[in-house]
């Protein structure tokens, strides 16, 4: 029997607002734009990504040079503008703290430049971070060749022992922009532990063209983004939101090719209520991946592909297309608010500028996503206005509930007016042995109502398939302010759908 919008169903609140996430950026910088432009963005995140390292790099495009002066140019304009960032909210570390962290990789191409009597100072700041005493792990965010992370993985392997080897490879989380040298292969077959997300490729940019990260911008170039708006990825529209706005804006160039082709390694890092690093096939601003083995690697790792039969792809739908690039693209107007927003924070007081909305489900103010378990055939409600719940129960809680009384969770720090957009993400949370349930939403402003019909969906030839165990189904939730430029901060839901009895 239904049950009316079911609050007795299983409601558990997971993976709580944690710590910022730890970055070390290995960087083929100077060898065109994108990779300062992709830079100048991280920078305004640098109170809510830890910045462990910035290391200039080689690649197939820079092969006997690097280029630190440029990183240091650019963090020098970041010092600047760090003390207005700080109206704006706590966590900025100074300039001279991120210059300290500037070094260099080898000045030479791919693994030729590694060896046993090699290693560079990139490659040290890369084991120092890594064994920094945090129980945080260290995303490796590779914007060109991945020389110096071999190296830094080749002199522990040599000079460790076997546990600690494989204590230091599981602190690592790579994300690379394709495969831009030789030593990524190399990399994933010789150390199979390490969690790496990246399209393999050749190192002449010859596949890019697929790759998910080119929905940053790549429409026009790669001629890839039908049903994307490239409005705000255009120089026209950069000129006026970024370029225009004090020294950080002065340090970001026009592109040639693609704006920020090397943003996508970080931008699921950033602790919007929506991105999840750990989970890349969960979705988010920097794409969505799927774990699994593609030709000619030795192991399963966070990629593109997939099963057309059962609907378990790397690829969203969205506005009719069909795509991988759909998967960062769909977000690309909030991304770019939310980069404009913060830009004008280099140069304006708190008053005169936007900040996100802070969003909240069924009462739960914490960043992390929620999950709830209903039975097929069940209703359960949403509801972002709903009263602050405290689930300590303590004397915080009585103090506010005495002085204040119920208010929503859901707020907008400047006092803008609030519109709410709940929908089904219905590509995200696949793997290939989890069913993805089929579920209807309907939405009445800051409410909402899922019913849970099936824990599978239709597959290509529907009941072919026996439809076993229980599924799951990601629901989102995107409030946006009316300020200006507007700002979209997220909850996502994961309903567990179980079978009827």
């Amino acid at each position: 029997m239904r049950r009316a919008l079911a609050f007795a169903a299983t409601i558990a609140l997971a993976n709580p607002a944690a710590a910022n996430e730890r970055i070390a950026v290995l960087t083929d910088i100077g060898n065109e734009p994108d990779d300062q432009m992709s830079l100048v963005r991280l920078l305004l995140y640098a109170n809510e990504i830890d910045i462990e390292a910035l290391i200039a790099t080689t690649s197939t495009w820079q092969r006997t040079k690097t280029s630190p002066e440029i990183i240091q140019q650019v963090v020098a304009a970041y010092g600047k503008v760090q003390p207005n960032l700080k109206l704006h909210g706590k966590g900025w570390p100074t300039g001279a703290a991120l210059t300290a962290r500037i070094s260099s990789g080898q000045a030479g191409y791919g693994m030729a430049a590694t060896g046993q009597d090699k290693l560079s100072d990139g490659a040290k700041a890369l084991i120092a971070a890594a064994d920094r005493p945090d129980p945080r792990p260290l995303w490796v965010s590779l914007w060109g060749g991945a020389n110096t992370l071999a190296e830094a993985l080749m002199h522990v392997k040599l000079t460790r022992s076997a546990p600690a080897l494989f204590a230091f490879v599981a602190k690592l989380r790579v994300t690379s922009i394709s495969d831009q040298d030789d030593a990524g292969p190399w990399i994933r077959r010789e150390f199979p532990g390490l969690f790496y997300i990246v399209k393999p490729s050749p190192p002449d940019g010859a596949e890019y063209a697929s790759a998910t990260w080119t929905g940053i911008s790549g429409d026009r170039f790669y001629r890839n983004g039908a049903g994307a708006n490239f409005t705000t990825v255009s120089n026209e529209w950069l000129d006026v939101n970024i370029r225009s706005k004090g020294p950080l804006g002065a340090a970001y160039p026009k592109y040639l090719f693609i704006m920020e082709g090397d943003t996508p390694a970080f931008l699921n890092l950033i602790p919007n209520g929506l991105n999840a690093p750990e989970k890349p096939n969960w979705g988010g601003w920097g794409g969505r991946y799927l774990l699994r083995q593609p030709y000619g690697e030795t192991r399963p790792i966070w990629t593109q592909g997939g099963d057309s039969f059962t609907r378990v792809t790397s690829a969203d739908e969205v506005n009719g297309a069909v795509a991988d690039q759909a998967t960062i693209w769909r977000w690309r107007e909030a991304f770019q608010h939310d980069f404009a927003a913060r830009m004008d924070w280099t140069i304006k007081p708190y008053k005169a500028a936007n900040h996100p909305p802070v969003v909240a489900v069924n009462g739960r103010l914490s960043g992390g996503h929620i999950q709830m378990t209903v039975q097929a055939g069940e209703s359960m409600a949403l509801d972002a206005n709903a009263p602050r719940v405290f689930p300590d129960g303590g004397e915080d809680a009585k103090l506010h509930w005495k002085n204040y009384g119920p208010i929503s969770a859901t707020r907008d720090p400047d006092g803008d007016k609030l519109t709410y957009r709940w929908f089904h993400y219905t590509e995200a949370g696949a793997v290939s042995d989890v069913n993805l349930a089929d579920v209807t939403l309907k939405a009445d402003g800051p409410r909402a109502t899922v019913t849970a019909l099936s824990p599978c969906r239709k597959m290509w030839i529907d009941g072919l398939v026996p439809c076993k165990g229980s599924g799951v189904a990601h629901l989102v939730l995107a409030v946006t302010d009316n300020g200006k430029p507007t700002l979209t901060r997220y909850r996502r839901i994961i309903l567990t759908v179980e079978p009827k009895p």
